[in-house]
């Protein structure tokens, strides 16, 4: 069975470096539990081996609180859940077989929170709860771990709960924050400079595509080609080469390019691909809002006949009201993550179109669509084809910054069409 680390795709510096602090984790415990060290060894540290290796320093490379950055996709959030459970490792490696790696990766670990941001923002109430669980001892007599992905969507108040934890951290308490950057607009300066940065890089296709064939059983040529598609994105790779559907909405936006003839045709394409993000948002969070809801109405008593049931639902309307409010904003992340992906694919198109024109050596992201891109690249020369890709990313900045979507995919639109 593969460790822990497995599935992190292409971050061999960063494996190394989470690797050495679960070894220096490992020792701290060990450390903790060993008898008072002999006289002819004041520093204790002649016990302190990790396996069949050489001796590991105590605290060595080990603190806790972690930042892992990187472009999306580049697996932020794998690589905090497979340290996490290579700190709960029974042998301090990450072995993946025992109680504690197994539990960790499977999300069922007592001593492991995943926090994941439903709704827009991480509010202070939320965090303030974490905290304050955060603080009590491990049950396992290991780590408490919190992880927080996309830690960039922690409000102010929010943060600042989460600075005075990291401040003053309970000994047993670590935290694995994820963000795109260590910019102050994703992580405050204030929490950044208490916590350990690893850096994750977009991983090669190649790497990607080796994966999607050892791990999911994918065709090399079809792995192959959604790897260089989902521009290093395992995820988005993932669901292109197993997902019909996803693979024609990813054909309707880079149709889009052929589509702007005029005014008319550019507002058209942009409702269009509102209403399909909204429709992939709609279909992928249903499910999910069903359950919470038939869930909460049966701890409020829905259906029960007994003397105060009807009076127990009709006091429910507050709690009804809260839940139908983080369905609503789980379900405007979900739409504006679908719509994130699409610009993706269209800016892909655009970089193609550019790298074209300059007659760049670099293979293009969309291979099925390179004929297009070549006809762009001769119709609009380079100056041209950077245009509409900064056109791309603004809009993506635009909409990250609460512009409404609907606003800001016009405005690209009219831009793509104009040039």
């Amino acid at each position: 069975m593969p460790d822990v680390f497995a599935d992190l795709v292409g971050q061999d510096e960063a494996v190394d470096t989470l690797r050495r602090a679960a070894a220096s984790a490992a020792a701290v415990l060990r450390a903790a539990h060993a008898p008072a060290p002999a006289a002819d060894d004041p520093d204790g540290y002649a016990d302190e081996v990790d396996g069949d290796g050489p001796a590991v320093d105590p605290g060595a490379g080990m603190t806790h609180a972690w930042i892992f950055t990187g472009p999306p996709g580049s697996g932020r959030s794998v690589a905090a859940r497979a340290f996490a459970a290579a700190l709960q490792c029974a042998y301090g490696t990450g072995c993946g077989e025992c109680p504690g790696c197994h539990t960790t990766m499977t999300g069922t670990h007592a001593d492991v929170r995943l926090v994941v941001p439903e709704g827009l923002s991480i509010g202070v109430g939320e965090m303030r709860a974490l905290v304050l669980r955060a603080a009590s001892t491990p049950s396992g007599g290991r780590w408490q771990i919190v992880i927080i992905e996309d830690a960039d969507r922690l409000t102010e108040a929010a943060g600042n709960a989460l600075l005075k934890a990291v401040e003053e951290p309970p000994p047993r308490t670590v935290f694995l924050l994820c963000a795109p950057s260590t910019h102050p607009d994703d992580v405050s300066v204030t929490i950044r400079s208490r916590c350990r940065v690893v850096p994750l890089r977009q991983p090669p296709a190649g790497a990607v595509a080796e994966v999607l064939v050892r791990r999911d059983g994918i065709a090399p040529d079809v792995a192959q080609w959604a790897a260089a598609a989902a521009q290093g994105h395992v995820g988005r790779a993932r669901r292109l080469a197993r997902d019909p559907e996803a693979r024609q909405r990813r054909d309707a936006v880079l149709a889009v390019p052929r589509r702007l003839t005029g005014v008319g045709t550019a507002l058209d394409a942009a409702s269009a691909l509102i209403e399909a993000a909204e429709a992939e948002a709609e279909a992928s969070v249903a499910e999910a809002d069903a359950a919470e809801r038939a869930a909460l109405q049966t701890a409020l008593g829905a259906g029960g006949t007994g003397r105060g049931a009807a009076g127990a639902m009709r006091g429910a309307a507050g709690q009804l009201k809260d839940l139908e409010k983080r369905q609503k904003s789980r379900a405007t992340r979900a739409q504006r993550d679908a719509l994130d992906r699409a610009l993706v694919d269209l800016a892909g198109f655009y970089r193609d179109a550019l790298t074209m024109a300059l007659r760049a050596p670099v293979a293009p992201v969309h291979t099925d669509t390179a004929a297009m891109a070549e006809a762009g690249a001769q119709k609009w020369a380079a100056e041209g084809a950077l245009r509409r890709l900064e056109a791309v990313l603004e809009c993506r900045t635009a909409i990250e910054a609460n512009v409404k979507p609907r606003i800001a995919v016009e405005a690209m639109m009219l831009t793509l069409w104009k040039g």
